[in-house]
């Protein structure tokens, strides 16, 4: 049976990934806030953290202040890590875990870490699908029951398991990143016993977000599959 592509039954298949998705978004945004409020006691910025860290670790890596907020991240082609004015000269449990976990991704790029090199190859691939696989396959859709709009509709599908992918193996270099934040604070004296919990909460519920967006893409390329299958050949 066919339905009107902005509207049919198939998006129940998406919408419990989307709520999860709300959750995960305001979670990290409560604990966020409260990890900003509250001041560390090692009493040291983002920016001092990560370039402690980085030069202990022997990784020749900039640390720079960026003006976006919550905008911090690593950027591999230009080997910098960009933090958000809040994270760069904040002294917080939250800016001393967003700078650690940054650096995470910064070292993980020096050692070579495989799925970070793996997200990194396949990221142009991504990049495109997640531009063109929803027009494509909504083209598809409008030309009816034709060879052509069969073909389109699977090209799109295929766009968009690239995307998918590159959510997945985005998953362990996150955690992976959040892992190495909270143990290079703690080893390296930033943090005490007492706020290694504080900070595990910020990276757990930034980690969440990526989960989601997992949850929603896989989701979504169900439901395409689904729509794809309502066209007989």
């Amino acid at each position: 049976m066919m339905y009107p592509f902005f509207y049919d039954p198939t998006y129940i298949l998406v919408l419990p990934a989307f709520i999860f998705a709300m959750y995960a978004q305001a979670r990290v945004q409560s604990a966020f806030t409260r990890g900003m409020n509250i001041r560390s006691r090692a009493g040291v910025t983002g920016a001092e953290v990560a370039g402690r860290i980085l030069a202990g670790k022997g990784v020749d890596v900039a640390v720079e202040q960026i003006g976006r907020p919550m905008g911090d991240h690593f950027d591999p082609r230009s080997v910098t890590v960009r933090l958000s004015p809040q994270v760069y000269a904040g002294t917080s449990i939250a800016a001393l875990a967003v700078a650690a976990h940054e650096t995470g991704h910064a070292i993980q790029h020096s050692e070579g870490y495989a799925p970070l090199s793996v997200r990194e190859a396949i990221l142009p691939v991504a990049s495109f699908g997640s531009t063109m696989a929803l027009p494509l396959f909504i083209l598809g859709m409008i030309l009816g029951s034709t060879q052509i709009s069969r073909f389109l509709m699977t090209l799109g599908i295929w766009l968009f398991a690239g995307a998918v992918a590159f959510q997945i193996v985005t998953l362990p270099v996150e955690y992976n990143a959040s892992r190495r934040a909270l143990a290079m604070l703690a080893d390296g004296g930033y943090i005490t016993d007492v706020e290694a919990p504080q900070v595990k909460n910020v990276l757990n519920a930034a980690a969440l977000t990526y989960v989601a967006a997992a949850a929603v893409a896989l989701t979504q390329l169900l439901r395409l599959l689904v729509l794809r299958g309502s066209r007989r050949d």
